[in-house]
């Protein structure tokens, strides 16, 4: 007689396994995305019919003339003629906004509002922020988004310093040699030792708290980077900048570093925030892209040529730079 063993009931290490498993697919962000969009979609339609002139079309054409349409509208807000690359930038934003604005129809979003197109598609867009914000993180997915963010959060260096400077305008090719030769006569003197030392400086002597980008603006990259080299309490030089070379005393420098978790912590919260958006927001945009057939033309620079704004012209699409 055989004797066919009986199956061992399943062990609870498996069902647990299974719960987690179901519990992280709930904490998924899109799956937040499209339970709220289903339940808007739901919502709209069971209490009131879709309105005339929805828009069920799944395939969006752009021509050759939509494009010049587009070019004109950067045209008309101020700027340069547009490139290839930015206008198949606003090729694709403009595809965007057709999406967005045909599924906000979808929705019945533009029920009592005179706002138009972009409005609509705005409202999409708002879906996903308010998809974002129902998202609570714990303390573990902070300090782990902070890690693999940490340079974000860098904080700049800061440097209190006096300089005398020697202008190329005045003393031509020898400026560096007359910075030179001054710097042996102010050498073991304070700054308040040095008097008249220098040409007058069109901005400030005295810098306190200036960090490497304020510097870089105001005196030039190469200037900025030496000075965060320098040391305090002595002169030092002559460094250039771009009104010619100067000579360097430092008060105080700190250099840059990362933040603790808890100084940022505030806008650690509001950085995991916004990513979750953005990532929210691309993977719906994608799910609805997909629904569609796409249909643009291959973009040239001759296409682009000879574009004029008409006289009284306005943007009807709002455009940005990309």
């Amino acid at each position: 007689m055989k004797v066919f063993p009986i199956s061992p009931e399943p062990s609870k290490d498996v069902e647990r396994e299974k719960a987690a498993g179901w519990r992280r697919l709930l904490r998924e962000p899109l799956v937040h995305f499209l339970v709220v969009g289903a339940a808007l979609f739901g919502g709209y339609h069971s209490l009131n019919p879709i309105p005339e002139g929805s828009v069920d079309g799944k395939e969006i054409v752009l021509t050759k003339d939509d494009v010049r349409q587009l070019a004109i509208s950067w045209l008309a807000q101020g700027r340069s003629a547009p490139t290839v690359e930015q206008v198949e930038a606003l090729v694709d934003q403009k595809v965007t906004q057709e999406i967005l604005f045909r599924e906000a129809i979808n929705l019945g979003l533009d029920r009592d509002d005179e706002v138009v197109k972009r409005r609509l598609a705005q409202k999409m867009d708002f879906l996903a922020a308010d998809v974002a914000a129902l998202q609570e993180p714990t303390s573990a997915q902070l300090q782990t988004w902070f890690e693999a963010n940490a340079a974000s959060f860098a904080l700049p260096g800061h440097a209190s310093f006096r300089h005398l400077y020697f202008s190329s305008d005045r003393h031509g090719t020898t400026t560096r040699d007359a910075a030179a030769a001054a710097l042996t006569l102010v050498a073991g003197k304070s700054p308040d030792e040095v008097g008249t030392v220098g040409d007058p400086f069109m901005f400030q002597n005295h810098y306190g708290d200036a960090t490497p980008d304020q510097m870089a603006k105001e005196f030039g990259p190469d200037f900025s980077k030496a000075l965060f080299q320098l040391t305090p309490g002595k002169w030092q030089g002559p460094v250039q900048s771009g009104y010619g070379w100067h000579l360097v005393w430092i008060d105080a420098i700190e250099t840059g570093r990362v933040p603790t978790f808890a100084e940022v912590e505030p806008n650690i919260k509001a950085g995991w925030i916004d990513e979750q958006y953005r990532t929210i927001k691309a993977s719906a945009l994608e799910e609805m892209r997909a629904q569609y057939s796409i249909v643009v033309p291959d973009i040239e620079a001759g296409d682009l040529e000879g574009l004029q704004v008409p006289p009284g012209t306005n943007s009807e699409f709002e455009v940005s730079a990309q």
